[in-house]
């Protein structure tokens, strides 16, 4: 049974940050890498897609005490729970879809997404990443750490699942429902260079769990 990404995630709230970090291969070592490779420069404007409760945060306040993080996210339990954490910290949270949620323009020094964005296809992807790629500064890169299907076909088939329930359950195209139906890194990197992105790079991998680096 598909359920709004929203509710989903709020519903699993008090057990959320030890099932990430305990049931998912190597998050006890990609969340700390994916935050050193955030810029430690005091006072980084840091874009968090996705943030939920701030797991790399938590690794990345500890690098960079006085960093400015705009977060976004769909669920308010999420957000109380990530004020509640770092409440002397420099935080703006939104509530929102980060699909809708204007960034601005030359506004951060990094943007940085981990385990959210595998929701989505490459189609949907690409403006998105037009908006990242504007609202970076000149020199600002995107940390995308993320699993992705090993092939074409496992692509394939999560997303043909995922279609199957939608009209299934009779699913408007424009509601946002949990569903994983990640894409392959090849096809991750064809959205970030159509949406301007100057280069894209695998920095490290665990599985199927990858770090990319994007430029501007």
């Amino acid at each position: 049974m598909l359920e709004k990404m929203d509710k989903f995630f709020d519903k699993r709230l008090d057990t959320y940050d030890s099932h990430q970090l305990n049931c998912i291969f190597a998050a006890k070592e990609f969340y700390p890498y994916t935050a050193n490779c955030l810029p430690k420069k005091t006072s980084a404007k840091v874009l968090d897609l996705g943030c939920g409760t701030g797991l790399e945060l938590e690794e990345y306040f500890s690098l960079n005490p006085q960093a400015q993080i705009t977060g976004i996210d769909l669920a308010p339990g999420m957000l109380d729970a990530l004020r509640k954490k770092f409440s002397d910290k420099s935080l703006t949270l939104i509530l929102g879809s980060y699909f809708d949620v204007p960034f601005g323009q030359d506004s951060f020094d990094a943007a940085v997404s981990v385990e959210s964005l595998h929701h989505f296809t490459k189609e949907e992807k690409i403006p998105l990443y037009v908006k990242l790629r504007k609202s970076l500064n000149q020199g600002g890169y995107f940390i995308l750490t993320d699993y992705f299907s090993l092939s074409d076909q496992e692509e394939l088939f999560h997303r043909q699942e995922f279609l199957r329930l939608k009209k299934q359950q009779n699913v408007k195209n424009n509601e946002i429902f949990h569903f994983d139906t990640p894409l392959t890194v090849a096809h991750e990197k064809q959205a970030l260079i159509a949406g301007g992105f100057s280069q894209v790079v695998i920095l490290k991998r665990w599985g199927a769990t990858f770090t990319l680096k994007a430029s501007k």
